[in-house]
């Protein structure tokens, strides 16, 4: 086992190296531009040198006018060392403004895959028990209608309904406009109103894929063999299904969700840039737009290390659903 652990740590340190270094080299070349933008500002200015001088000052003091792939090492060295540097954007340490934020992505995310296990795999499993039924077909919509419906128009929906139309909840933000005047009590509420929206919003549209799936993985094990032996063996149905068959389904679904985790902190990029909910996602899509290198290096170096730590835990839960994957 330590051996197969150690491997796969070797190979995701190898492909965080690499997905880092792309993502570099996308950085780079992408057409905004911190340094320009500051040197347009700064060249405005009352008896400012030149444009291009004030941009090739710039480009020197940041190892812009070097080449892609030694910028990417001098970061990469830095980065080992725990030095990542200060945000152009945000004018603070890297890694203090991701401390800073990080708390409201973290409770998004986490109350977004508590609902989805809560509700995607019962409505899975029930819709495989009752295949062809009503339940399924209204299991199958809802599943197909999540699916379908991109954030941006699911998030406008349910702000025209619920800011606009009933007055409900604010448009924007995470607190409301009374909150440094209320108790701790009040502004745990108000919090949480305004965390709703986006929270329906990410578990709505997560919903389809892990309910499908569930569905999908549940009716191959409904049609096995080994459950058709169970039944004939006079085996009450709630211990066929709760005992053999959602134990194998178990298997295929923890593939799902080791890549549940990551896609929903890159996803929430979208929805707390509608919502403008200073997380980690809006933080660096202002990064990103902005030119930011240093934070936005951060913030994908994140992702792809959730991904592969998320595929590593994948592979250690086989052995503990299914005691037939084992490492010897």
């Amino acid at each position: 086992m330590w051996k197969f652990i150690i491997r796969r740590v070797l190979l995701a340190i190898v492909i965080i190296t690499f997905g880092s270094l792309i993502c570099y080299g996308v950085m780079r070349v992408l057409p905004t531009s911190y340094m320009e933008r500051v040197a347009r500002q700064r060249s405005t200015m009352p008896g400012a040198r030149p444009y291009t001088e004030i941009l090739a000052q710039l480009n020197a003091h940041y190892h812009m006018d070097q080449p892609i792939l030694f910028g990417f090492l001098r970061w990469g060295w830095n980065a080992l060392r725990g030095q990542w540097g200060d945000s152009w954007f945000y004018a603070q340490s890297v890694t203090k403004k991701f401390a800073d934020v990080i708390g409201y992505s973290i409770v998004l995310n986490v109350i977004t895959l508590f609902l989805e296990m809560i509700l995607c795999v019962p409505l899975g499993v029930l819709a495989a028990r009752k295949q062809y039924s009503r339940t399924d077909y209204a299991v199958t919509i809802i599943a197909l209608a999540c699916i379908s419906l991109p954030t941006f128009f699911l998030a406008t929906i349910l702000k025209f309904v619920f800011s606009i139309k009933l007055g409900w909840v604010d448009l924007y933000g995470v607190v409301g406009r009374y909150y440094e005047q209320m108790n701790a009590m009040g502004k745990f509420l108000d919090m949480a109103k305004h965390m709703v929206l986006p929270i329906v919003t990410l578990t709505f549209i997560n919903l389809g894929g892990l309910m499908r799936f569930t569905r999908t993985n549940m009716l191959e094990a409904l049609n096995a063999d080994y459950i058709r032996t169970a039944r004939a063996k006079g085996l009450p149905e709630r211990r066929v299904i709760n005992k053999h068959a959602f134990r194998n389904t178990l298997i295929p679904l923890v593939t799902y969700l080791s890549y549940l985790l990551p896609s929903l902190f890159g996803g929430s990029l979208i929805t707390e840039t509608l919502f403008q909910i200073p997380g980690i996602g809006y933080m660096s899509y202002q990064a990103i737009v902005g030119g930011d290198i240093p934070f936005t290096m951060f913030y994908l170096t994140f992702l792809t290390a959730l991904t592969q730590v998320s595929l590593m835990a994948a592979d250690v839960m086989y052995a503990v659903v299914d005691p037939r994957v084992r490492v010897s």
